[in-house]
């Protein structure tokens, strides 16, 4: 017998409006005093995606 858990819309498949989807995970380690500030932001994980943009764009351009 299966469980009914969760919710059937929950299984429809992610869409998202960006040129590149976001299928790549990445993970840093960072000092509690920059995990403190990041989260503070409204949108934490698009403020890290923006910052490591600019930090790309930033280092092709030198």
């Amino acid at each position: 017998m299966t469980k009914s858990k969760g919710k059937p819309e929950n299984l429809k498949p992610f869409t998202t409006d960006r040129d590149e989807p976001l299928t790549e995970r990445l993970n840093l380690r960072i000092t509690k005093t920059m995990k403190d500030e990041v989260q503070q932001k409204e949108d934490p994980p698009e403020f890290c995606r923006r910052a490591i943009q600019e930090a790309l764009d930033k280092d092709k351009s030198s």
